[in-house]
C-alpha cells in the first residue's frame, strides 16, 4: 500500500514520513501519552523514532508485542486513529521502533476538528500581569495554541491567562506577527531549571490564527522535504 496515499473527499489515510504520532500506552496501570515522529516504512511496517513521554519528558521503552494506541492529524486538523503492535527494532543513525502498518479500513477518523501542531522554535514575548514582561522560544505551535520553555523563577501557573506576541518567519523570509490571550492549560518542569508552558488561544483575531495555521502548513511541507 502506497504511503503517500493522499487525502481526498474526506478518504482516510496513512500516516506519512516526518508525520508527528501521539501514542496512548499503558504505563503503570496509567494511562501516557507518547510522542514520536514517522522515520521510514515499508509493506509490512512503520518505523518510529524512540517516543517520548509527554509527561515526564523521558524517551519511553517500547517492549516486543507491546500494544499501541495511536493517532496522528492531517494538514486540515482531522485526527486518525488506528490501533498497532510493536514487532520489532532498527539500528539505523538513530533507534527506531518498528509497528505494524495498518490498512486502511482499521483508521479511524475523529470528526471533531483539531488543528495541525507543529515542532517550531519562535521566539514569543509572554506578559505577566501589568508589567514584566519576558521573551521565550515556543516548543511547538497550531491554530489551536502553543507551548513554550521559560525560567522556573517566572510566576506562570495553570488557569493564568497571558498576553503574549509571536513572531513568524515564512518561507523566502517573510515574517508577521501573531497577538493572543493564551491560557495555560498545563506546566511541566523540564530539566534542568526550566518549565515546558502548554496554552491554548483563549482570545486571537481571525487574521492572526490565520498567520499562525499558515505557519504550521509550510512548516509541515517543510519537513516532509526534509
Amino acid at each position: 500500500m502506497n504511503a503517500d496515499h493522499a487525502e481526498c473527499g474526506g478518504l482516510l489515510v496513512l500516516p506519512k514520513i516526518n508525520q508527528t504520532m501521539y501514542i496512548q500506552a499503558d504505563t503503570d496501570a496509567e494511562p501516557t501519552t507518547l510522542r514520536s515522529r514517522v522515520a521510514d516504512m515499508d509493506d509490512q511496517n512503520i518505523y518510529i523514532e524512540i517516543p517520548l513521554n509527554e509527561k515526564t519528558r523521558r524517551l519511553y521503552r517500547a517492549q516486543q508485542g507491546e500494544q499501541f494506541q495511536l493517532y496522528f492529524f492531517t494538514p486540515d486538523g482531522v485526527k486518525h486513529l488506528f490501533p498497532s503492535t510493536v514487532t520489532g527494532f532498527r539500528k539505523d543513525a538513530v533507534s527506531l521502533v518498528a509497528i505494524r502498518k495498518p490498512e486502511l479500513e482499521e483508521i479511524t477518523k475523529d470528526q471533531r476538528r483539531s488543528f495541525l501542531r507543529v515542532e517550531a522554535n519562535l521566539e514569543i514575548a509572554v506578559k505577566f500581569g501589568d508589567k514584566l514582561r519576558i521573551v521565550a522560544v515556543t516548543e511547538d505551535v497550531g491554530g489551536g495554541g502553543v507551548s513554550f520553555q521559560c525560567d522556573r523563577k517566572w510566576p506562570v501557573e495553570q488557569n493564568a491567562v497571558l498576553s503574549c506576541w509571536l513572531l513568524l518567519t515564512y518561507r523566502g523570509g517573510s515574517i508577521a506577527h501573531a497577538r493572543f490571550e493564551g491560557e495555560v492549560v498545563r506546566v511541566l518542569p523540564v530539566e534542568p531549571d526550566k518549565h515546558l508552558v502548554m496554552m491554548r488561544f483563549q482570545e486571537i483575531a481571525d487574521s492572526d490564527q490565520q498567520k499562525i495555521i499558515r505557519y504550521c502548513f509550510e512548516r509541515q511541507l517543510d519537513m516532509r522535504k526534509d
